[in-house]
């Protein structure tokens, strides 16, 4: 009866979190606040328009509760040489463009392991039911469901960070050539940059809208390239806002540099595209051997067989 009714009990829970999943999906439940609708029209009067409607991470009362004991933890996992420090996760944070302190990060993996203790719990549960409980096996479970948490948190923060310098690459050279145009109708460089990050859209563009605050909040336009060229830590990227510095500082052609810095960019592209597609090569042969070419062969003999077993 007890094993009975902890399957009863696993299996409402999953479909009431599919129904739960179905109706938050709803369009009905996510129809867009109406400041998200107005601030693509107003973005060329007011820039910060589309910052004041991004998403931010809510911190519960709970999760405030739980911060000092995150911190604790992950400082003695510091120690350890288990966890990074506070530096390198502002510099990680910020790659991933998430406003998140590092404490709320490390609130969050703390969440993380918990939701992964959990499960091993759940797991533990159910080998009970089924007789075979044993308490090493169970502490390991919730150990490595903890574990995996927290892995999961920081798999999830690398893949963002690596998809958003990929959208940014991709973005790159549009940005670049839009800047050239702008320089060439007889733009500065602050006013070419100025224009470009409230006309484009995009990761890209929100570094640029960063770059420019920074301008009218008093850092010189040259140190705040060179600010964000240390920041973005993309070489392609950094190599163009290297570039912006040197022409800017000795009058050199700034719109030239810039096409020529799109067209690099455009054939890197082409070039990593090639030796991606070189080295999938034999990865696109496995579908053919072990999929296309079994089903072949059997198209081919069963009819055979088939007429033979007939004749037998």
């Amino acid at each position: 009866m007890t094993g009975t009714f902890l399957w009863s009990a696993l299996i409402g829970l999953t479909l009431g979190s599919g129904v739960l999943v179905l109706v938050a999906g709803l369009p009905v439940m996510n129809r867009p606040r109406f400041t998200e609708r107005v601030a693509p029209y107003v973005r060329s009067v007011a820039p910060d328009a589309e910052s004041t409607v991004q998403s931010r991470a809510p911190i519960t009362s709970a999760a405030k509760i739980f911060a000092p004991t995150a911190q604790r933890l992950a400082e003695s996992l510091r120690r350890l040489g288990l966890a990074p420090s506070s530096e390198v996760l502002s510099k990680r944070l910020r790659h991933a463009n998430l406003s998140l302190t590092p404490a709320e990060y490390r609130t969050q993996q703390l969440g993380y392991a918990v939701a992964g203790a959990a499960v091993g719990v759940l797991m533990t549960g159910l080998a009970f039911a089924a007789e075979r409980f044993h308490p090493v096996a169970a502490v390991l479970f919730v150990t490595a469901g903890a574990g995996l948490g927290v892995a999961a948190r920081d798999v999830q923060l690398n893949s963002r960070i690596r998809s958003r310098r990929r959208r940014m690459i991709a973005e790159f050279p549009t940005v670049a050539e839009l800047l050239a145009l702008s320089v060439s109708a007889g733009e500065s460089a602050p006013g070419a940059f100025q224009r470009i990050s409230v006309s484009c859209r995009g990761e890209l563009a929100g570094e640029l809208k960063e770059l420019m605050r920074r301008t009218r909040a008093g850092t010189p336009f040259v140190s705040a390239l060179r600010t964000l060229s240390a920041e973005i830590e993309t070489p392609v990227i950094a190599r163009f806002l290297h570039g912006v510095v040197v022409a800017v500082e000795r009058g050199t052609p700034l719109a030239e540099v810039m096409r020529a810095q799109a067209a690099d960019v455009r054939d890197h592209s082409k070039r990593e595209l090639m030796e991606e597609a070189g080295r999938k090569e034999v990865a696109m042969l496995a579908p053919v051997v072990f999929g296309i070419l079994p089903l072949t062969i059997l198209f081919a003999a069963f009819p055979g067989l088939a007429l033979l077993q007939i004749g037998i």
